[in-house]
């Protein structure tokens, strides 16, 4: 039996219009969530099985990547995929900037690195075979 399913980052984002539109617009997720009605400040955009909660506090509570507190966080989140090459053409249809292209680093993992509207970096990628 399985225990545990899923697991979503939780990102303090500045602008939460933004933030949404990059992840819709430019990595093909969808808006799973936003809310509360009256006041949007919090939502969770998702792909296949993947969440991301994106939550604006307020205007001092900055989004603090990992990679702004030490070189070697250089990652946010690693996001497993079957198959990067596919994804890394189809982001590059969609004219994302990408912060790494795709490569093998030096884990031996293939993928690309993206960093989003508010600096923090996505990982796409598998272990290279």
């Amino acid at each position: 039996m399985t225990n545990l399913s899923q697991i979503w980052p939780f990102f303090i984002v500045d602008d939460l219009k933004i933030s949404v539109a990059f992840y819709v617009g430019k990595l093909g997720f969808e808006i799973r969530y936003m809310g509360p009605d009256d006041d949007v400040y919090w939502a969770i955009v998702g792909r296949d099985n993947i969440s991301i909660m994106l939550k604006a506090i307020t205007p001092e509570i900055k989004p603090l990547p990992n990679h702004t507190r030490h070189e070697w966080a250089p990652w946010d989140v690693y996001i497993a995929t079957a198959d990067p090459d596919t994804l890394f053409e189809e982001y590059c249809s969609n004219e994302v900037s990408f912060s790494k292209p795709l490569h093998v680093n030096s884990d031996n993992l293939k993928g690309f690195e993206i960093k989003d509207a508010d600096g923090y970096v996505l990982f796409f990628g598998r272990p290279d075979m």
